[in-house]
């Protein structure tokens, strides 16, 4: 073994301790970060010789940046804690139950398309935040609710937050370089039509590999949480799960093409909502047969957290009746703010430039902010309080609100205090910050990747920036971190750089689903504490999924049609995916057949 792969073994050293102990031997959250960040400071200071103050200015940044995903937490967990005090929950409830009582459609209209418009408005982890506790409120169990919440977190993030992964990510990590400019310059589109065609192949890849997902989602809802654990109950509502789908890609690749990536995720979520809702309504693709969970008495304990569903339904009881508009007004203002606050650019600037933090830390370049206006926990509180008068709730009831907040807030605390430190010392590891001399710890990695893969990189480059999501818990970072590589890797290759760049994109997109800020902030909301190596490990299945097919479109698009590891890839991915589903279908035919058998006995 050479000094670089021994280098990219001991830089994966701290991820795959956190990942051992969380999906190999169930470790809580709370203790595998630590244990996560003790390497990560062991390798960066005896391997990489970071210095201590650059350790340390980067553990301080790692918790203002907790800090700040905290913040957002607490807002989304006061505001399902006043809606149940206010006894709005019982009429958002009645809402989706008027439409289907079906909780595979239920799913995938709250999480896969209202999910999606959220993060097109917002991004940063609070889709999960607002559809989590939305299920738990209709009765899904707490884990449920949290991995529908995880596996949307995929098509539409790459357009989050009004298209920031790209314009800030890719962008910023593309800007200014060398070999960006050459070649902006030589196709003579500029770099803005360069980024702009990096976000049209990004969107039509995610249309391509994205389209499956609400069947992923459905068909891992019964198989996981049904009373008979069979995915095919799941697979049967594949012709709504499939018009869903494309209800929202459709418009987002049209929306991309002739409006900008800003208005992707979030007018191609709205549109795909109203038209979902309103063929829902009129009974179109749903299904005859009503699926629900088991009765809350035979739920595993581990489904269930410290806030289960029907909490404080009690107190719902007691309250006024809501109608309809003023129970969803809420999640409508919350919505309206959080595109407000995105889009009108001078109330943008004047929300972003209060800052608490701190620059220049310790001496170094090191430093961050938290902008409590712009956040969108700062829009779920002011959603709260103007709540408290919509409602007319009394100081009881906006009290006991609070109370239920904060006691669900202390759950998420520890893990994130240590999984932010952990990787903002991963990720300031490089030369400016070392005497070592070597390249970044995500660096070194993909690095070492690329040299073994060769010219079947666009097969892998999804890998690279799921790894990036995983570690920096966002896609914006991972682009940041990631784009310029795999631009000057395309390029060595011989591959068009925004190819790749497109696909690195999405894979960072898809590694929301495991990424352990968004699994812990998501389990926080619902009180799941304790469970995220078991929501890791379901979502594995779906980001496997991803990037599989994510690297082998790319490969096609790169190398054509033919016989090449990319159609080699795709063409055994299909086979897989058709294979699970005739032995799943097998297996509940025999099922049938004995259930016949039994009864005729």
């Amino acid at each position: 073994m050479d000094g670089t792969a021994l280098l990219a073994l001991l830089a994966l050293a701290p991820i795959a301790v956190v990942g051992v102990l969380l999906v190999g031997f169930r470790v809580p959250a709370k203790y595998a970060m630590p244990a996560g960040y003790a390497v990560v400071v062991a390798v960066a200071v005896g391997v990489w010789r970071v210095e201590w103050a650059a350790v340390a200015a980067s553990t301080v940044q790692g918790l203002i940046l907790a800090a700040g995903l905290l913040y957002i937490i607490f807002g989304a967990l006061l505001l399902l804690a006043t809606l149940t005090e206010s006894g709005a929950i019982r009429t958002i409830r009645a809402t989706f139950t008027g439409i289907s009582p079906d909780r595979r459609v239920q799913a995938v209209i709250i999480g896969w398309l209202f999910g999606s418009f959220i993060e097109g408005a917002s991004g940063f982890g609070t889709p999960a935040a607002v559809v989590a506790p939305l299920l738990l409120a209709l009765g899904f169990p707490a884990m449920a609710a949290v991995m529908v919440g995880l596996v949307i977190q995929s098509t539409p993030v790459s357009f989050g937050a009004v298209g920031t992964p790209i314009l800030v990510g890719v962008a910023g990590g593309l800007s200014g370089t060398p070999e960006a400019d050459a070649h902006a310059a030589e196709t003579g589109v500029g770099f803005a039509g360069m980024i702009d065609a990096i976000g049209l192949q990004t969107v039509l890849l995610h249309a391509a590999v994205g389209t499956l997902i609400p069947v992923f989602l459905c068909a891992m809802l019964t198989g996981f949480y049904g009373g008979r654990r069979r995915f095919s109950d799941g697979l049967a509502v594949w012709p709504f799960a499939l018009f869903s789908a494309l209800a929202m890609v459709i418009p987002s690749v049209l929306y991309n093409a002739f409006l900008g990536v800003e208005f992707t995720s979030l007018l191609g979520g709205l549109t795909g909502l109203l038209i979902v809702l309103a063929a829902a309504r009129a009974g179109f693709l749903v299904p005859e047969r009503v699926w629900d969970f088991p009765p809350r008495e035979r739920w595993e304990e581990r489904w269930t957290g410290r806030l289960a569903p029907g909490d404080g339904e009690a107190a719902a009881e007691e309250a006024p009746r809501i109608g309809l508009l003023r129970a969803w007004s809420p999640y409508l203002i919350a919505a309206g703010l959080l595109v407000a606050t995105r889009m009108i650019v001078p109330l943008k600037e004047w929300l972003e430039g209060v800052r608490i933090g701190a620059d220049g830390l310790f001496g170094t370049a090191i430093g961050e902010g938290v902008q409590p206006l712009y956040s969108p926990g700062g829009v779920f509180i002011l959603v709260c309080l103007v709540t408290y008068g919509l409602h007319r709730m009394d100081r009881r009831r906006i009290a006991a609100s609070w109370r239920t907040a904060g006691a669900q807030l202390a759950g998420a605390a520890v893990a994130l205090l240590f999984a932010v430190p952990l990787v903002r010392v991963f990720i300031n590891s490089g030369p400016e910050f070392s005497a070592g001399g070597l390249e970044s710890m995500p660096l070194t990695l993909a690095g070492e990747a690329a040299a073994l893969a060769g010219e079947g990189w666009p097969l892998f480059a999804p890998w690279i920036g799921a790894l990036g999501a995983f570690v920096a818990g966002s896609n914006t970072v991972s682009n940041l971190m990631f784009s310029l590589f795999q631009f000057s890797t395309a390029e060595q290759i011989g591959a068009p750089p925004e190819t790749v760049v497109a696909v690195q994109a999405v894979g960072g997109a898809a590694g929301n689903m495991v990424t352990v800020h968004n699994v812990v902030a998501a389990s926080a909301v619902v009180g799941l504490l304790g469970r995220e190596g078991d929501l890791i490990r379901q979502t594995a299945l779906p980001l496997l999924y991803y990037l599989l097919a994510a690297g082998a479109l790319a490969h096609l698009a790169v190398y054509g049609v033919g016989l090449t590891p990319g159609a080699a890839v795709l063409a055994a991915l299909l086979a897989v995916l058709a294979g699970a589903v005739w032995a799943v279908h097998r297996r509940d035919a025999a099922e049938a057949v004995r259930a016949q058998a039994g009864g005729g006995a």
